[in-house]
């Protein structure tokens, strides 16, 4: 395969062309086909290019990473600020918000939570990752806003662990293979609904 011409990128524009390839070249390949060396390869530049900004691959994904928790608590946001209704439908909708950018980027999703992603930890990772706990956790006190600082929590991992697990076992191809895509958003909904009505039963 012959290699792109070089480009000559600054060095703002150099950063935002390795992340761009990389996200790209993680879609199409997921993390075990990642290498610094193809990102460099797709963005046109040398293979010691990517150093100037990035020591290691980890660093690289860590970035990717980032940027994926952020698109995905934008998404939650929103997905939330659309619904209609009370605290109980915004709870729903960010999880609609939620499994629709993992549908949508399913390398990146994987990324962001998976064993290689305690490796890449850096702060910026870990306040990105937050930011969407802290969206979990938003919605049900905004939904059970009387209930004890414990319930609260307990349904925050409730909440958190529901969309995360359907939407995993999802991905994974473990529930829905036959399904059609309007059966699936289906049952996701339905069961984005079930989790919001135990938390508000539960949350008195």
């Amino acid at each position: 395969m012959a290699r792109p011409k070089a480009q000559p990128y600054h060095h703002g524009q150099l950063r935002e062309a390795l992340v761009s390839s990389g996200r790209a070249l993680l879609e199409e390949k997921g993390i075990r086909g990642f290498t610094l060396r193809e990102c460099a390869r797709r963005a046109g530049v040398s293979h010691a290019a990517p150093a100037y900004h990035f020591a290691s691959i980890d660093d690289l994904l860590a970035e990717l990473a980032v940027q994926g928790f952020n698109e995905l608590a934008a998404a939650m946001t929103a997905e939330a600020a659309r619904a209609e209704g009370g605290a109980s439908s915004h709870l729903v909708a960010q999880g609609v918000g939620y499994m629709a950018f993992a549908a949508g980027n399913p390398a990146l999703f994987q990324l962001m939570f998976s064993r290689e992603a305690n490796r890449l930890e850096t702060p910026a990772l870990a306040a990105a990752a937050e930011a969407v706990r802290n969206l979990h956790a938003a919605a049900v006190e905004a939904a059970i806003p009387h209930a004890s600082g414990e319930i609260k929590q307990r349904m925050a991992d409730f909440a958190g662990a529901s969309i995360h697990g359907f939407i995993s076992l999802l991905l994974d191809g473990q529930i829905g293979g036959k399904d059609s895509s309007r059966a699936l958003k289906a049952r996701g909904l339905s069961l984005l609904s079930a989790m919001a009505e135990t938390v508000v039963r539960v949350g008195g």
